[in-house]
């Protein structure tokens, strides 16, 4: 009998091997390796990013189920998750906190590129289409934000909004493409109900493969001053092979993280608030997303005017320049360019890094700008 099941599965084996090759994946899994130095640890964000990915997209689909995304019946539809659906409520809290730690592990990991080079020769495209998707997770975060139609959501969508109004030249188009017309309304709901769940996950579907596209074919970057301490001792590079040491230390790390969601949601359940009203006064304390907190802190800090043009739109200008230089770094920076410049972009790096930790501390701060 076992040797009737061995056959069988013998024969299936061989008709999937012939129509899909997956004997050459399985070839490259084995003699694929990761580099071991002391900066090893972050090549597991990477990871860590890729499957809170998708736990959001699991969650996600099983919220679907039951949601329905109009201005009279998605704040009801998610209170009935929560409150009659068999796990709603845990569902929507795992949703939630992986979106927000999703977004924290992106960052990690686009700063642990940033300060270890790894956007140099030859993987600009790698760091163009990572920090592309970082922008889509933000915007992921905003757009999904609105769709529990609660009161602190609706206000702080309105400020949101209002900031891509400033814009120079595009406010205007920008302001009415989100909002579906002047105003937050039940239009604004469905428009970013149809950002969430199909516009921006087929560009992040486009977006994801092709950066993994880019990191199988290029590997894992050594940092310059490691190759350097190598070279110099003589001693080979040291590398561990990917299957099995480092894909089940990714594992440990997806199993910790799913505890710490799970820890999270149960203890610490996302709460829905009041449902939206959109002509009672704005609730105190609005204030966006922690990632977004501090552009907010930042807007609210700036005089009404400096040397002449509006603080808002010097504010919006100078958030806009710096992350542009964030996204051309691998031309500004490149790979055999003189070190001092390459100490430039570090020390702008931790300027960046620390006031956007300064400014986000401020808004949770009791006397802060979201209190």
């Amino acid at each position: 009998m076992n040797g009737a099941a061995g056959g069988s599965a013998g024969k299936v084996g061989a008709w999937l091997e012939e129509r899909l090759g997956l004997s050459v994946l399985a070839r490259f899994a084995r003699e694929k390796s990761v580099p071991v130095h002391r900066h090893t640890i972050w090549y597991y964000f990477g990871g860590m990013t890729l499957f809170l990915f998708g736990i959001q997209v699991a969650t996600g689909i099983l919220l679907l189920l039951y949601y329905r995304p109009s201005e009279k019946e998605a704040f009801e539809s998610v209170q009935f998750i929560m409150t009659a659906v068999p796990f709603g409520w845990l569902i929507r809290s795992i949703h939630s906190w992986s979106a927000n730690l999703l977004v924290f592990v992106m960052f990690a990991h686009m700063f642990s590129v940033f300060f270890m080079k790894s956007y140099r020769k030859p993987r600009e495209l790698t760091w163009l289409s990572g920090m592309a998707m970082l922008g889509l997770m933000l915007f992921f975060g905003f757009s999904g934000y609105l769709l529990p139609w609660n009161a602190l959501a609706f206000f702080a969508t309105q400020v949101g909004t209002e900031v891509a109004g400033a814009l120079p030249l595009v406010g205007d188009f920008a302001l009415r493409l989100l909002r579906g017309g002047d105003q937050v309304t039940g239009g604004t709901l469905t428009r970013f109900y149809g950002f969430h769940v199909a516009i921006l996950p087929a560009l992040t579907t486009v977006l994801l493969g092709l950066h993994l596209l880019l990191v199988q074919k290029q590997g894992m970057h050594v940092p310059e001053a490691i190759e350097a301490e190598q070279k110099r001792s003589g001693e080979p590079p040291k590398v561990m092979p990917f299957v099995p040491n480092f894909a089940l230390r990714d594992a440990v790390g997806w199993c910790a993280a799913l505890g710490v969601l799970a820890v999270l949601a149960a203890l610490f359940p996302w709460e829905l608030g009041e449902k939206a009203d959109p002509f009672a006064p704005a609730p105190a304390g609005i204030r966006p997303e922690w990632y977004f907190c501090w552009m907010f802190q930042l807007l609210k800090m700036l005089p009404g005017h400096v040397l002449g043009i509006e603080g808002e739109l010097l504010g919006i200008l100078g958030i806009g320049a710096g992350g542009l230089l964030f996204l051309l770094v691998p031309f500004l920076d490149p790979a055999g360019g003189s070190p001092w410049r390459g100490r430039l972009f570090t020390i702008f790096g931790w300027v960046a890094l620390l006031v956007m930790i300064a400014l986000t501390a401020m808004v949770y701060m009791p006397a802060g700008g979201g209190r």
